[in-house]
């Protein structure tokens, strides 16, 4: 993965100067002097972290930040805060940043931070690829197989998961052994796990439907 840091401040020094930090500190950097460009500019296929101002003309860091979280975009933010913004940027991390630096703040304070951030980057990528590929898979499976999915997260035997949906036992086992096998899983636990990790539970909110 890249070192990609996305550096969003008004100040012309402090954004230099971080930017010549940062990259004779090997990371990647885009810097940006106002953050309706790097909301406008930002890729979510280009994953890095965020050290975001959190007072600038325009919308400030906390209106970007609601905005990132607004698009589903999860990269780790780090607040850059004055002293008489402290209380704003508790209020940032409260809303999922994951660190606040006063300025002026120490080169050692920041790359630990960054560290911080690129570690909780990476696993959020993975996990990421986890779950698109766990929901991949609960795609392939028809609106029966999915209920009766949903019966087995719920912990119900198969003669009830018949009973509910009117079929017969028989009928209910071959769909179990059907999804397991287009789920690529031998177990009931990996199955339900696996279910978990995708968020079935919401299909059965949305799908109704009984038919096969």
């Amino acid at each position: 993965m890249e070192r990609l840091v996305y550096l969003v401040d008004d100040d012309d020094v402090v954004r230099d100067s971080a930017a010549l930090l940062l990259q004779a500190n090997g990371y990647q950097v885009i810097a940006f002097a106002d953050s309706a460009f790097f909301l406008a500019d930002l890729c979510p296929a280009r994953p890095g972290c965020i050290m975001l101002d959190i007072c600038m003309p325009g919308i400030d860091g906390l209106e970007t930040q609601e905005q990132l979280n607004a698009r589903g975009i999860d990269f780790p933010v780090l607040i850059l805060t004055g002293a008489g913004d402290i209380s704003r940027a508790v209020r940032a991390m409260k809303n999922g940043a994951i660190e606040f630096l006063e300025k002026p703040y120490q080169e050692a304070a920041l790359l630990s931070a960054l560290d911080a951030g690129f570690d909780l980057l990476r696993k959020r990528v993975s996990d990421g690829g986890k779950a698109k590929d766990a929901r991949d898979r609960i795609a392939r499976l028809s609106n029966r197989e999915r209920q009766v999915m949903q019966g087995l997260l719920d912990g119900l035997p198969n003669k009830l998961i018949a009973h509910q949906l009117g079929l017969s036992i028989r009928t209910v086992e071959s769909f179990r052994a059907m999804l397991m096998e287009k789920l690529g899983v031998r177990t009931l636990s990996a199955a339900v796990r696996l279910a978990l990790l995708a968020g079935l539970p919401a299909l059965s909110e949305v799908d109704g439907s009984t038919a096969a």
